[in-house]
Formats: C-alpha cells, sequence, structure tokens
C-alpha cells in the first residue's frame, strides 16, 4: 500500500494505475435503514425507536462521545445483535430474517476487537472471507484465490501472507481483519472503529483505501464507527451524529459539524475551520478549564 496521502476532494476514482482499489463493474447502490428501532443489554435501553436511513453508494461516518450508541446501532444493523423492537433493513429487508448466507454475501462487516483464531496463518484467515460464496458442490476456485489475492495487496499484507496471526502486531493483525472483510466481496461494509490500534500512517491508508472502495465507480456503500473527529470529517460523504441512543444531526460534514455541535454533542468548546487541505471541517479544541 502506498503511503501517499491523496486527500478525498482530490476527485472521485482511484489514482491512475490503481485497478486493484475499484471492481471492474459498478455495484447496485445498497440502502441500510433503521426503523422504530429498539436496542439495549440486559435492562437497559440503548437506542429506543430510532428511524435512520443510510445513503446507498456513499462513504457514512457514524460519530458521537462513548457510550451514545453508535457502535450498538451499527451491530444491529449488521445482525450482531438482535432488536427488543422495530426493524433493521438492507433494501427493504429485514436483516434479522434474511439466510444467513445471503446476507453474507451483501454485507462485510469488521467488529471491534474480532477475537482470531489459533494456528491460522494470514492467508487462511483472510481466506475465511470467501466462505458465503462455497457451496457443496462448488468449493475453492480461482475467482476465490484472486480475491484473496486482491485482498492481501490491498491491506499490504502479501509479504506477510505465510506469518501465524497471533505473531503479529496489533495494527497488523487489524489489517489483517480488514483483509477479510475485504476479500468476502460484498456489496455493503460495515466497519466498527476500523483504525484501532493503528499508527496515524496506517489510519490514513486504511481510511484512503474505505474511500477509494466507495469512489472508485463501484458505488459501494461503506458505513465506518470513528472517534475521530476530523478523520471522520475529512472522508465522510454523509456524517451521523448520536447522543443517548438518538440522532442529534445528520448530513454532509459541512453542514454538520460547527462549534455549536461541538460543544452539544460533545461538551467541547473550541472552533471548526474550513481544513487548509481539503476544506472539510477541522476541529480545534479549546484549552481545557
Amino acid at each position: 500500500m502506498t503511503t501517499e496521502h491523496v486527500p478525498p476532494s482530490s476527485g472521485p476514482g482511484p489514482a491512475a494505475g490503481d485497478a486493484d482499489a475499484a471492481d471492474a463493474d459498478a455495484r447496485p447502490p445498497v440502502r441500510l435503514e433503521a426503523r422504530g428501532l429498539r436496542v439495549g443489554y440486559g435492562d437497559r435501553l440503548v437506542i429506543e425507536d430510532l428511524d435512520l436511513e443510510l445513503p446507498g453508494g456513499a462513504f457514512t461516518v457514524i460519530i458521537g462521545p462513548n457510550a451514545c450508541g453508535k457502535s450498538t446501532l451499527l451491530r444491529t444493523l449488521a445482525r450482531l445483535l438482535a432488536p427488543r423492537g422495530g426493524a433493521a433493513l438492507i433494501d427493504g429487508a429485514d436483516v434479522h430474517a434474511m439466510p444467513t448466507r445471503e446476507l453474507a454475501r451483501r454485507l462485510g462487516v469488521l467488529p471491534q476487537s474480532p477475537v482470531t483464531p489459533e494456528g491460522l496463518t494470514v492467508a487462511d484467515l483472510v481466506a475465511r472471507g470467501r466462505q458465503p460464496h462455497q457451496r457443496w458442490f462448488r468449493q475453492w476456485s480461482a475467482a476465490d484465490t484472486a480475491a484473496v489475492e486482491r485482498a492481501l495487496r490491498l491491506t499490504g499484507l502479501s509479504d506477510l501472507r505465510d506469518r501465524p496471526v497471533e505473531a503479529l502486531s496489533g495494527g497488523q493483525r487489524q489489517r489483517v481483519w480488514i483483509a477479510l472483510t475485504l476479500a468476502q466481496d460484498t456489496d455493503a461494509l460495515l466497519l466498527d472503529e476500523p483504525t484501532t490500534y493503528l499508527d496515524l500512517a496506517h489510519q490514513i491508508e486504511v481510511l484512503d483505501l474505505l474511500r477509494r472502495l466507495n469512489r472508485g465507480g463501484t458505488g459501494r456503500t461503506v458505513v465506518a464507527v470513528l472517534h475521530d473527529l476530523n478523520q471522520a470529517c475529512r472522508y465522510a460523504d454523509h456524517l451521523v451524529v448520536m447522543k443517548d441512543g438518538r440522532v442529534v444531526a445528520q448530513g454532509p460534514p459541512g453542514e454538520v459539524m460547527n462549534a455549536d455541535r461541538l460543544e452539544e454533542v460533545f461538551g467541547l468548546g473550541g472552533v471548526v475551520i474550513p481544513c487548509p487541505l481539503t476544506g472539510a471541517p477541522l476541529v480545534v479544541p479549546g484549552a481545557p478549564g
């Protein structure tokens, strides 16, 4: 993977020669929705009567303070959590009523802190992303091999393909899980804090990669939970701001992020100015106290 960062505002599509970042054919935009969603843990409701429609073919980023429900929302859309009421939908179909294999061919999911099975190499784990495409009458194919090799290249892991996953650093392991999600080759990607454990250079590489996958003429829908407000504003087409289990605001970052919202949602003073490189909102926190 290249370490040169091309700002998102530099235009749609991958850089010249970056054929791996885009698929040959456009994908139909996938719409994800929550209707009257109620989700909780034990006796505590985290999300109550939430309605939300995420634009198909966009790069959506969900932000908000800790414990506001953003990861809970993502996990429910991904069918990792069952709602107590309402529904999570993909193109109008209830994700909790869809056959597992069908959903896995449409929706790739990277949860927080996934647990790595012991004894697997990098290539072995990435290859597991191809399981939704397997049948008893159709086992491993050349298309599966190509998808795995492409995912390894995109995440800069080709040279580590034979290394045991447990021998890798936390950042390298995170990239292996991202590669598994890419190998799944779905029309939509849901990623919960995909930059966890990564140093700044690799954070930018991963976000650039997701941006290219979204913008590379494919219409792939990408939804991510991020903590870094400036990265969220820099990369998102559509920003969703949550607080206390509800959506406070949503829309283009330039319309959503301002000093008043920074104070309202995060309890943080400061200013929001245009980034000198991209023009996206740039949060400059005020002095503490």
